[in-house]
């Protein structure tokens, strides 16, 4: 599994995560998205690691600011996060 950040700019409200969130579930095989307009990023957990040229060209469609992606692996905690 794979854990991707996207550094973005431009979102402002519960509204913004959302508008986010659809894009990134609309356009790629994802098991999980959650996006903070606080912290300004997006986190994205999938079973392979994501193209980050459409995903970069998926989140500029929206109007949003990308600023930078960080991918790396991801290992699902256990019970009692072991």
């Amino acid at each position: 599994m794979t854990k991707t950040t996207l550094h973005i700019d431009g979102m402002m409200c519960d509204m913004c995560e959302s508008h986010i969130n659809e894009v990134i579930r609309k356009n790629f095989k994802v098991s999980k998205v959650k996006s903070s307009h606080k912290k300004g990023l997006s986190e994205i957990i999938s079973e392979e690691p994501l193209d980050e040229k459409l995903l970069a060209s998926a989140i500029r469609e929206t109007g949003y600011d990308l600023q930078s992606i960080d991918s790396e692996p991801y290992v699902k905690k256990g019970l009692f996060g072991k």
